[in-house]
């Protein structure tokens, strides 16, 4: 179906006119439906406007400007319920809300979050960042409406990868069984589980959900009642006939009514299937194929690329480069990862749906048959690294942090607790600026520090993080390395550096009366405050085991101990150092600096470090406050 796409000159000059009058969903259901199509070229050029300048998500946005148009056309949010998954889809969801002044302040500090959340508007009536959460919490919703005799229809959005993921296909089985108003609505943007969508299941689409289907069905199953044969054989050949025109089977079977496949981008198609749809009753799935990135060449050309960017030249589509010269942490992994498997065929390396963000493009190219994507499904990609080790493989589990915490049981259980070799590279470790509490890695010391049998390193520079790299990978058992977003201080990297010794840290500088005990991301600035308050300070370098010799030294030769964490406090790294110099019975005094125990809102990196006092001039402060007490 031909469309238009934007140049940069169309997105500055256009009059916004339309979408200027519409401060809420209200105003959008004032309109005639003929001017609803001029309002999604204007969302979609005011989008790319916006995302252009301030970095975060397009292409997936771009792809459901149309369905998010009809959804709040037809249904009466906020009343109505609409629960977007992961949240990477809202953002013209939150242009139509009340909120398109603010998106030029999109994921920066003091303005909107990149992802729905219930705090910041009325409309966001689920807080999402990870995924294939949509159903479920969307179930919930309508079976409380159910429960206080509420009337409202509730609408989960999810896309198909997040339909992917175990805790979706559970919600979808609860559902079917449940007697509540629920739509779901599968944006399929990418997967060919669809047949080519145009003229005719539009049609079939418009007349399964509207009223003369629907009320010859169930009439049909009314006057049939007492013909159970003859029942059964028309319910087959419904069956049938829906089956042979669309991939309704396993959604019918679920409990669910399947509608579809329509196109994502004909508004009255959208319009006119989501009025249907809402007057109906039960539990219903509406299938909508969209394009990632339509409307925009480059997105269309590149939607992995321009799935989440940096701000870029909306005229070229160039990304604006990081300010950082150097490699990122995630691109040092990637390299040693490849130099590894070329001296080692047992490696194998696993992501759940982030071979992109984990560094694992390059792997993939060279070692096809050692690349395992399992999509978004995170138990899976544990134990399947369980798996393979209990074969004499040695497989590395490429992670962020945030998604390692829906993976906690398998860490523990399949990995740690039968003590099987299997490495865990851990990504975004720490704060992760603009994208804010969703997907900080604030808890992972946190978590995996009580496990048996499982070693933790945090590296202080980019020539570390390989080196520990080398070390978890020769080490056999479980080893997690635990590196943050973005660049490190610009060490070179030596790609022949040996291996760690296992549990031992360094001091890298000499002073009196304190000594910083600094754990990965956080050794420059403590170095750096080290400096200014004449202390020792300690690269740690192990959260587990940890450096006894070292720790119990520096007890012995200053009067406080400070250590230094891009973690929560609680249970994290410094919690370890106390829980030993109690154990021998050491009094010293210590204190702890880390994430405090509140959630960090998005800014840029270095923002959210001075905020919780955790950069050079933080550590000085805190430092100078406990020798003055």
């Amino acid at each position: 179906m031909p469309h238009r796409t934007l140049s940069d000159s169309g997105v500055a000059s256009r009059r916004r006119s339309l979408l200027d009058s519409i401060d809420s969903p209200a105003d959008l259901r004032a309109l005639p439906q003929s001017q609803l199509s001029d309002i999604a070229h204007e969302l979609r050029s005011f989008l790319i406007e916006c995302v252009s300048q301030t970095g975060g998500h397009l292409a997936a946005g771009l792809g459901v400007v149309e369905l998010t148009i009809g959804l709040h056309y037809v249904f009466d949010t906020p009343h109505d319920r609409l629960v977007w998954d992961v949240g990477h889809q809202a953002y013209p969801h939150k242009i139509l809300t009340g909120r398109r002044e603010q998106m030029l302040q999109l994921r920066q500090q003091g303005g909107p979050s990149g992802f729905p959340k219930r705090s910041e508007s009325e409309y966001d009536c689920f807080g999402v960042g990870h995924s294939s959460t949509s159903i479920g919490a969307a179930l919930g919703m309508a079976l409380a409406a159910k429960q206080r005799g509420e009337r409202r229809t509730v609408i989960a959005v999810i896309g198909d990868g997040a339909l992917g993921a175990g805790m979706a296909f559970e919600a979808l089985n609860h559902a079917g069984s449940m007697d509540v108003d629920l739509i779901v609505i599968l944006n399929d943007n990418e997967m060919s589980i669809s047949p080519p969508v145009g003229a005719i299941s539009d049609h079939l689409a418009r007349l399964l959900s509207g009223k003369l289907y629907n009320t010859v069905r169930e009439g049909s199953k009314t006057a049939l009642a007492g013909l159970p044969q003859l029942r059964h054989l028309v319910g087959r050949w419904e069956e049938h006939m829906k089956g042979m025109l669309m991939p309704s089977t396993l959604f019918e079977e679920l409990g669910f009514n399947y509608i579809g496949p329509i196109d994502g981008h004909d508004l009255d198609s959208v319009v006119a299937t989501l009025r249907n749809l809402k007057g109906m009753t039960g539990q219903r799935l509406l299938h909508v194929v969209t394009q990632k990135g339509r409307g925009y060449k480059f997105a269309e050309g590149q939607p992995t690329i321009y799935h989440g960017v940096t701000p870029f030249n909306r005229d070229t589509g160039e990304l604006r480069k990081g300010s950082s010269s150097g490699p990122s942490y995630t691109q040092i992994f990637g390299s040693w990862l490849c130099d590894a498997a070329a001296r080692d065929p047992r490696l194998m390396a696993i992501t759940p749906a982030m071979c992109e963000g984990s560094g694992l493009t390059l792997f993939a190219k060279r070692f096809p048959s050692r690349f395992f994507d399992v999509g978004i499904a995170e138990q899976h990609a544990v134990t399947l690294a369980a798996g393979m080790a209990c074969e004499g493989l040695k497989p590395v589990v490429a992670i962020y942090s945030s998604f390692l915490q829906r993976a906690y049981d398998q860490l523990i259980h399949d990995v740690c607790l039968q003590n099987l070799d299997v490495t865990f590279a851990v990504d975004r470790g720490g704060l992760v600026g603009p994208d804010g509490a969703t997907h900080a890695g604030s808890f992972d010391l946190s978590f995996s520090r009580p496990i048996p049998n499982l070693i933790i390193l945090a590296p202080a520079d980019e020539n570390e993080c390989r080196q520990m790299l080398k070390t978890a990978f020769e080490y056999e058992g479980p080893a997690m390395v635990r590196y943050p977003r973005g660049g490190g201080p610009g060490v070179d990297i030596d790609p022949h550096a040996p291996a760690l010794p296992i549990g031992r840290g360094e001091i890298i500088r000499n002073g009196q009366r304190v000594a910083l005990l600094a754990f990965g991301s956080l050794v420059p600035a403590a170095l750096a405050a080290g400096e200014t308050l004449d202390a020792t300070v300690a690269n740690m370098r192990f959260v587990k085991p940890l450096d006894q010799e070292l720790i119990l030294d520096v007890a012995a030769r200053h009067e406080l101990l400070v250590t230094l964490e891009e973690n929560a406090i609680a249970g994290g790294a410094g919690s370890g150092v106390s829980e030993l110099l109690a154990a021998h019975g050491v009094l010293v005094r210590c204190i702890h600096l880390g994430l405090p125990d509140f959630y960090i809102e998005h800014a840029e990196h270095a923002a959210q470090l001075a905020s919780v006092g955790l950069n050079r001039d933080g550590i000085i402060a805190s430092v100078q406050a406990a020798l003055a007490q």
